[in-house]
């Protein structure tokens, strides 16, 4: 696995509970929970967190398109310092942000908040964006090739789409 590949499924995890608001456990977040030893959270705690990791989302998701909100993703740094270390346990070195066998929500937010921080610094090639779709505020990890994905979903797309050709047969 690529560290390009691991920051992006932390940020695919942290897009993922902040969209269902931590409802959702998909085969990814298992997945991740799984490979670090890590009970997931709970949502009375997880809800603890997820306030913050959507601010910091969405801090994300605006400085892709050039604005510079720092104080969410620093915010979340703060109350869930990284614990850094490296691990092999794929086969290939990278580093993780938080140690294994940590509490979920804490886990959960130590690798969310060092991930975003680094996709907001350049240092890794992932895109996260937010929804254009008309009344959706949802979040999603662009990789794409050309990094110019728009929305969240095929769903959302065709709504949009669909509305667009509505509106042009009416005005025409």
């Amino acid at each position: 696995m690529a560290y390009t590949d691991y920051i992006g499924n932390v940020c695919r995890l942290a897009v993922e509970l902040v969209n269902s608001r931590g409802e959702f456990c998909s085969e990814l977040a298992q997945q991740m929970y799984a490979e670090h030893d890590v009970t997931p959270p709970t949502p009375a705690r997880l809800a603890a967190v997820l306030p913050m990791m959507s601010a910091a989302l969405a801090a994300v998701a605006d400085h892709e398109l050039g604005e510079r909100p720092l104080a969410p993703v620093n915010a979340l740094l703060r109350s869930y310092p990284p614990s850094m270390s490296v691990s092999d346990h794929d086969g290939a070195a990278h580093v993780h942000f938080a140690n294994d066998r940590d509490a979920g929500a804490d886990w959960t937010a130590r690798s969310c908040g060092a991930a975003l921080a680094y996709v907001m610094s350049g240092d890794v090639p992932v895109t996260v964006g937010r929804c254009a779709a008309e009344g959706c505020d949802r979040f999603f990890v662009d990789d794409s090739r050309n990094r110019s994905r728009r929305f969240c979903s095929s769903t959302c797309a065709s709504r949009t789409t669909v509305s667009a050709y509505r509106t042009r047969r009416k005005a025409g």
